[in-house]
């Protein structure tokens, strides 16, 4: 039995099937967590969400920003933007359960392999936040997902402030704060003030501000933190942290990897992808 992280497909579903064919995936011998943003900007949004959801219990999924993007346009929340592939999804005899099953998806896991915490989320951990926090914190928003306020939630999520957490928030605002960390945070400043206006690389890093992973004391740097979101950081490999976005839709690769007895045995599997959409 293999478990095996994927990082962003964002709709690229040939891409997933050649993937999935060059890991031998076997849906009743292995387990599979993707990273978020299944869907938008590829050429096939609709195939990948009907792929992922047919592998039933062997496949995870977390939910990107790409994914809530897609919520909000169907409850009317949002506009459809001009680089958007979502309308097969939006037009499909079974939208209904595809949307139903999607918003059931979770906002962070966790494995304990090998005596180490593994934590997944789709973009970031706020430096305050431990494991058990970062989950605890998954769960709230969740449970406003999975309920029949979800339409009167998604008319209040979006936004830019709070841009720091506070064990003090209540209501949209300590929600909004979750949303932002764990499906649009790349930098933060050394006090986890977020940043939402710089999509460079970690090279590129603004003054003032460091990629969430490198502020001093992150409450999360026992653990090994596995991510995507951050096509322009690409793949990171270190002891305390995977980041497997790839750049699949812009025509990089589609990344897995494969996560051995400890933390630190990982294989990294690629298969190289058609150029979906111009870069930037």
């Amino acid at each position: 039995m293999a478990l095996y992280l994927i990082g962003d497909v964002q709709g690229c579903d040939a891409a997933l099937g050649r993937l999935l064919d060059t890991l031998d995936f076997s849906p009743s011998r292995d387990r599979l967590v993707l990273l978020g943003d299944l869907i938008n900007r590829g050429p096939d949004s609709l195939g990948v969400l009907r792929r992922v959801q047919a592998l039933g219990d062997a496949a995870r999924s977390l939910l990107g920003n790409h994914d809530l993007h897609l919520l909000g346009v169907a409850h009317g929340v949002r506009k459809p933007g001009r680089r958007d592939t979502l309308a097969p999804i939006l037009q499909a005899p079974d939208r209904d359960a595809l949307l139903d099953w999607l918003r059931h998806r979770s906002m962070a896991l966790h494995e304990r392999i090998g005596g180490r915490d593994l934590l997944m989320v789709h973009a970031g951990v706020l430096p305050a936040w431990t494991v058990d926090a970062t989950l605890a914190h998954a769960r709230e928003l969740e449970s406003v997902l999975r309920s029949p306020d979800l339409g009167a939630f998604l008319h209040e999520m979006y936004g830019n402030v709070p841009d720091a957490w506070s064990d003090g928030l209540r209501g949209t605002a300590r929600l909004r704060v979750i949303v932002n960390a764990l499906t649009r945070l790349r930098f933060c400043s050394a006090a986890g003030v977020m940043d939402f206006e710089t999509k460079d690389g970690a090279a590129e890093t603004p003054a003032g501000l460091l990629p969430w992973f490198d502020v001093p004391g992150r409450r999360t740097a026992e653990a090994v933190v596995a991510f995507g979101h951050w096509s322009t950081l690409g793949w990171l490999s270190r002891p305390d942290l995977l980041s497997t976005d790839t750049g699949c839709v812009w025509g990089g690769c589609l990344t897995a990897v494969r996560i051995g007895a400890t933390l630190q045995d990982r294989e990294r599997i690629d298969v190289r992808c058609e150029q979906a959409q111009p870069p930037g």
